[in-house]
């Protein structure tokens, strides 16, 4: 495992598996947290994944602690790098079970006003931007921005689009948008800057639950079209 470690701030150290995003960095990323996630270091506040990284906050009174009986003078960064090198070279047990997460979407009209934008700024129908966002093969990366959010990989170049000039203040939970390269899923109302395509009557943040956020990072994603009758009789369901 190729990895470089640096100091972040004087209580966290970030991991950085590689510069470019893909599915193997995202991957070593994923594995890491589960040996994390074994372990439970004593030292360890938390972590946080993201594309190509990891972070790890530490407790920097439990580190002053162990330097105390450390047979020489280290920093607490020194000593929780030298930690996480002896973590990540200790074999796992993880095992990523592949998980499929079928998500259903309204396209356009009310639910996705920017389809029209998308279509015209990539010269295509709105048909044909439907069908293309629809036969992307997606990976959750990350969750992030807002709490279950899934940043999505896989997703067709020649449907990228870029955000919008001017924000929207809000935009209604299970929104399906389009952002550069990426798209995905508003799980709860909030201000954004995406390009709008669709609507999801999925809830995927229900903060009651053991597993509030639906999605995962290492979850493939597969959209499917449904039309308003559906989406309302969905959305009626509790789904």
């Amino acid at each position: 495992m190729n990895i470089s470690i640096h100091p972040l701030g004087d209580q966290a150290l970030l991991i950085d598996f590689g510069e470019s995003i893909n599915e193997e960095t995202n991957q070593q990323v994923r594995q890491a947290a589960a040996k994390l996630d074994e372990q439970k270091p004593k030292w360890m506040i938390e972590y946080i994944p993201a594309f190509s990284t990891l972070t790890i906050l530490y407790n920097p009174f439990y580190i002053a602690k162990q330097i105390q009986i450390s047979p020489k003078e280290i920093l607490p960064y020194e000593w929780a790098r030298t930690e996480v090198l002896t973590l990540l070279s200790q074999s796992s047990s993880y095992y990523s079970e592949e998980r499929t997460i079928e998500i259903p979407v309204c396209y356009g009209g009310e639910w996705g006003p920017d389809l029209s934008f998308v279509a015209s700024h990539n010269s295509m129908s709105e048909e044909e931007v439907i069908d293309t966002h629809m036969k992307g093969n997606y990976l959750v990366y990350m969750i992030g921005f807002a709490p279950g959010f899934p940043y999505i990989g896989g997703m067709d170049k020649k449907i990228a689009a870029p955000r919008r000039d001017d924000p929207r203040l809000s935009i209604p939970s299970g929104s399906v948008g389009i952002a550069g390269e990426q798209t995905g899923v508003y799980p709860i109302e909030t201000p954004g800057g995406w390009q709008l395509i669709g609507r999801t009557p999925l809830k995927l943040f229900e903060p009651d639950k053991d597993e509030p956020s639906l999605l995962q990072a290492g979850d493939r994603i597969r959209f499917t079209r449904i039309d308003k009758a559906e989406y309302d009789q969905l959305k009626e369901g509790g789904q």
